[in-house]
């Protein structure tokens, strides 16, 4: 196998355990294209020189100099800004992980689609914001989405070729966060240190809070119909504490099948970065006599009403999924900058809904991607606003 890749949001931790499992492999097996980075010169520009992709792109166009600078004489073509991003996307490759975090992940990923090649999805956005779009445009233009998120990887994993219309659900699983044992009285006090000691995975600030939340669920929950093509009552969530098993597949015969592994992204990256083939990693062996026992419990959507709120905007469509993915954004980023309550966050993603849907402002479905970016700003605006009444 040899295949030209690019990697959107290299020096992201999805980006840079890409580039470890590519530094892993055999030489030749794969030939960097195209290295992003939004604002990071100096990473970026490390992993450029070791990696030598053809084109390192910063997506701050005020930071063009300063990379162009760090790549002097190594041969590497620079670009900066949104559109260089796209350009850089549009590169015919065989592979692009998407990774760049945010809405601003949504028009790169979809010039990748445009090569008719393999999409790694590791961008939640994408489908959660406009996965109907997505998911038209793959198929029009033969390209293959693989998701990079645990739980829909595993999914991918546990579905039969072929027996797709033999599943009678899919289930995922979630640690539960680092409150699933605390009473709502306590949560009204949760600092952001509670918030960001996940129990089981290492992770960035914005998806430890979504976690805590239990909205990265909710969103997953989107993720998974629009991507295997399943309705809400097909598609459940299950609070797994150990996080050894990411996925499960429930047959109409009654088998189930799942997928289990250590709590590792590098696992999920690799089994897109090989598809349909497999390639080693340096995770660590699953050792099932150590662990001794798996629990199981039923979410509580009572403690954590982001459950039932994404599942609600799911039902509404694309326009409800976009406005609920940023007003959870900018909440969120309201809590770690300490303006707001823990308890506030789905409070605040409710009512910017309730609001957008009383004005007409969340179609059914989006045409492209600036629908979906115009319902974002509209929900980021309205949620700015109501902030101001909420006391820090």
């Amino acid at each position: 196998m040899s295949r030209r890749i690019s990697i959107l949001g290299a020096t992201g931790s999805v980006g840079t355990a890409t580039l470890d499992l590519v530094s892993r492999a055999e030489p030749g097996t794969f030939q960097l294209v195209a290295l992003t980075a939004h604002s990071n010169v100096a990473a970026l520009a490390e992993l450029a020189r070791t990696y030598l992709p053809e084109i390192a792109v910063i997506g701050d166009a005020g930071l063009a100099n300063a990379l162009e600078d760090a790549l002097a004489g190594t041969g590497i073509a620079t670009a900066a800004g949104p559109e260089a991003l796209v350009d850089a996307a549009a590169r015919p490759v065989d592979y692009t992980m998407a990774a760049i975090v945010g809405s601003a992940g949504l028009r790169p990923a979809a010039a990748a689609l445009q090569n008719g090649s393999i999409l790694a999805l590791a961008n939640k956005e994408c489908l959660v914001c406009a996965g109907d779009y997505f998911m038209d445009l793959a198929q029009q233009r033969g390209a293959r989405i693989l998701p990079v998120d645990s739980e829909h990887n595993a999914i991918f994993q546990a579905i039969y070729p072929g027996h797709d219309k033999h599943i009678r659900r899919i289930i995922l699983t979630a640690s539960g966060g680092p409150f699933r044992d605390w009473p709502v009285e306590r949560m009204k006090g949760v600092s952001r240190a509670d918030a960001l000691a996940h129990p089981v995975w290492s992770m960035g600030d914005k998806i430890s809070i979504d976690s805590a939340t239990l909205m990265n669920k909710g969103l997953e929950v989107i993720e998974a119909c629009r991507l295997f093509g399943l309705p809400s009552e097909q598609v459940d969530i299950v609070v797994h504490r150990q996080s050894v098993i990411h996925g499960l597949v429930e047959y109409i015969d009654g088998s189930v099948l799942a997928q289990l592994g250590s709590p590792d992204m590098r696992i999920p990256i690799a089994s897109t970065l090989a598809w349909p083939e497999r390639m080693e990693t340096p995770a660590e062996p699953l050792d099932l006599a150590a662990l001794s026992q798996l629990d199981f419990e039923a979410p509580d959507d009572t403690r954590f009403p982001a459950l039932r709120i994404a599942r609600d905007a799911l039902l509404a469509g694309e326009g409800a999924t976009s406005g609920l993915n940023a007003a959870n954004e900018v909440a969120v980023g309201a809590f770690l900058a300490d303006q707001i309550g823990f308890l506030d966050i789905p409070d605040l993603v409710a009512d910017c809904l309730e609001e957008m849907d009383r004005n007409a402002m969340l179609p059914k479905r989006f045409s492209g991607i600036e629908d979906a970016l115009e319902v974002d700003r509209l929900a980021r605006d309205i949620v700015a606003r109501r902030m101001t009444g909420i006391p820090a």
